[in-house]
């Protein structure tokens, strides 16, 4: 069943990459022509993409604490398949808002020539400081398997290596220390960048609906869901699998933390809605408006609501929290399927619905012309793009879950 599985993400992964290369293709030959934002709308897909991938990622990386800061034994066997993840995300992430500015070439300034007082400075010297710690922890976490794959006859792992051959048990100890502490550093890290990104959107005065103190900690909170669920699905198939009472209790382990995850995210969710929705404030209440009954309604409705908290949080009630069914790892895995996938539709109703209301009351009529319209729906370029990014970050942990020891080959047994 499992083999079955992977062997359909490879798939999916690679038809999606050679599909959607004829959107990268089109993106760097003509740049910004394809797509339907503009002037009065500049964030569209890649915008949700990226704060949807960077999130995937920052709660990988914040569970994989759990193994190296916390000691959660249930869940030692999955740290590097956490951080691996997590690196993963990462990749799809930068890559998504990458194809986003009008300059690509010029992504080097945001770090390089940065404004300490803004926020987009703050968020090129966190990534970069993340993607350092992530690389780092994931190689002491690796070091010792790599050693001995290395030993086995694996170049790539020789060469991972870096030279280092001492598999002794004090090295061992050494290396749990250093992930200890790196673990420890990335923890205010990994809140810092993503709590940054949901201050990137709460410091925009002009947008209502974005401007609040509270935005941070919901992209936070629902970086953690989206991520744990991830997380979840991921470890069903390709986690560790040789103990299967240790494995079902793994499941039901992260099923609980999942759960519980998305009802906070959703309680943050509802609070938020019924303070907009507040007579008083029209330039928020009409963004969630547009949320709630404009014409995209069923995409909070049925793809989040329905399929994104209510399916998953029965099925993770029932098989993860109850008593009464004693092996429902599958259940629990598609549960956190539907919540990863399904979460992209909370992104893009952060960041569309709050772009198409005008900041001036008249202006859509004040100005015609080319991307001074407020209405928004992406391109076949921009979903072309959004498929190659995200086939192109499955691809890389997939190859990566080949050659690497993410998982001890001991713990790879398929049922």
């Amino acid at each position: 069943m499992k083999k079955t599985i992977s062997g359909l993400v490879w798939l999916i992964a690679i038809v999606g990459f050679v599909v959607g290369f004829y959107g990268l293709y089109q993106r760097i030959t003509t740049g910004h022509i394809h797509t339907d934002y503009g002037s009065y709308i500049p964030w569209g897909l890649w915008v949700a993409a990226y704060i949807y991938f960077i999130g995937l990622s920052a709660g990988s990386f914040l569970l994989s604490t759990l193994v190296y800061v916390v000691r959660v034994e249930k869940l030692e066997k999955i740290g590097k398949l956490a951080l691996f993840t997590a690196f993963g995300c990462l990749i799809a992430a930068l890559l998504s808002i990458w194809m986003d500015l009008g300059h690509m070439g010029r992504v080097y300034r945001v770090v390089l020539h940065g404004n300490l007082r803004s926020m987009m400075t703050w968020m090129g010297i966190l990534y970069s400081s993340y993607f350092l710690v992530i690389l780092v922890e994931l190689w002491f976490a690796m070091r010792v398997d790599l050693i001995k794959k290395a030993r086995e006859g694996s170049g790539i792992c020789s060469i991972l290596s870096f030279g280092s051959t001492d598999t002794s048990p004090k090295s061992i100890q050494r290396d749990r220390k250093v992930l200890k502490v790196l673990g420890t550093i990335g923890v205010p890290l990994a809140i810092a960048f993503h709590g940054g990104v949901g201050a990137l959107f709460g410091v925009v005065g002009a947008r209502t609906y974005w401007h609040s103190g509270l935005t941070p900690i919901a992209f936070l909170v629902g970086a953690l869901a989206s991520g744990g669920a991830l997380l979840t699905a991921i470890v069903y198939v390709w986690g560790p699998d040789r103990d299967r009472e240790q494995f079902r209790e793994m499941m039901k382990y992260l099923g609980k933390v999942v759960l519980a995850l998305v009802l906070i995210d959703f309680l943050l969710e509802i609070a938020e809605y019924f303070v907009g929705m507040y007579p008083g404030i029209p330039d928020e209440a009409e963004p969630i408006k547009a949320v709630l009954f404009g014409k995209y309604w069923y995409v909070f409705w049925i793809v989040h609501v329905f399929f994104g908290v209510f399916v998953p949080s029965v099925l993770l009630f029932k098989n993860a929290v109850s008593q009464k069914v004693k092996n429902g790892a599958a259940a629990i895995a598609f549960a956190g399927l539907l919540i990863a996938v399904t979460f992209m539709a909370v992104r893009l109703n952060i960041v569309i619905p709050a772009q198409v209301s005008p900041e001036i009351e008249g202006l859509q009529y004040a100005f015609t012309g080319p991307g001074l319209e407020y209405h928004y729906m992406p391109t076949m370029m921009e979903w072309l793009v959004t498929i190659w990014v995200s086939s192109l970050g499955a691809l890389l942990f997939l190859i990566g879950y080949t050659l690497l020891p993410i998982v001890n080959e001991e713990d790879r047994e398929v049922a």
